[in-house]
Formats: C-alpha cells, sequence, structure tokens
C-alpha cells in the first residue's frame, strides 16, 4: 500500500489573542466566507474557523504574536476585479502585483486586520487538476 496527498485541508493564520471580532468582520463579513464551528474541544483556545470555497481558513491565536509577512496563504478567486473593487470600495488597502512576475494570472496582496500578508489570485488559462 501507497500513501497519496489529496490536497490541502485548511490553513491556519495566527491572530493576536481578542481576535475574534476583527476575523468575524474582516473574514466573515467582508470577504464574505462563512464562519464554521470549532470542535467544542478547541473552543478554549480562541480563535474562529471559516470555509473558503472547499478549503477551510482557521484563524488560531497565538502568544507573542508576530505577523506573518512573508509567508502566506494565496486564495483563488472568480471575478477578481470585482473583489478589489469590493475591497476598495471598503477602505481595505491593495497591494499591487505591479511586476506583473506571472503573465498567466492576476493578483494582488494585502494584510488581513493583524498584519499577515494574504494574496488573491484569478488564473487567465484553466490548470490542469
Amino acid at each position: 500500500m501507497t500513501y497519496a496527498f489529496i490536497g490541502i485541508d485548511h490553513v491556519q493564520l495566527a491572530a493576536p489573542e481578542g481576535c475574534e471580532p476583527d476575523a468575524r468582520s474582516f473574514f466573515g463579513k467582508l470577504l464574505g466566507w462563512e464562519e464554521i464551528p470549532k470542535p467544542e474541544s478547541l473552543r478554549p483556545r480562541g480563535g474562529v474557523w471559516f470555509q473558503c470555497g472547499a478549503h477551510q481558513v482557521h484563524i488560531g491565536v497565538q502568544k507573542d504574536f508576530a505577523p506573518a509577512t512573508k509567508a502566506h496563504p494565496a486564495f483563488e478567486v472568480r471575478n477578481i476585479r470585482l473583489l478589489r473593487q469590493h475591497l476598495v470600495r471598503n477602505r481595505v488597502s491593495i497591494i499591487e502585483d505591479d511586476a506583473r512576475e506571472i503573465e498567466e494570472c492576476e493578483r494582488f496582496f494585502l494584510k488581513d486586520p493583524f498584519g499577515n500578508r494574504l494574496e488573491f489570485i484569478e488564473w487567465r488559462v484553466a490548470r490542469d487538476e
């Protein structure tokens, strides 16, 4: 018997204690991700979980928190220009991909309420799965 990778189950982003209201506001209300319940045994740790397409994003409390400013998740988006417009209307600072380093996509970056770097990307050509 051999093993095989299926894909990513979830992404965890760290945040400071007391992050839950800001996480719900940003990821839940602004981005429109559905909050999903954490297992009862993990609730005392704090944080909040969301569903993003087929994947989960877990916002976890970290003592001595420092934001991830280089390492980041990239969220694939359909109609990325509409997302950009929505974020700008809501006063979110967008970090454009001015270098256009990947020709087959459109992308931009931003910082979540805790300073973590996030990438949003839309591929112009279909990619093999």
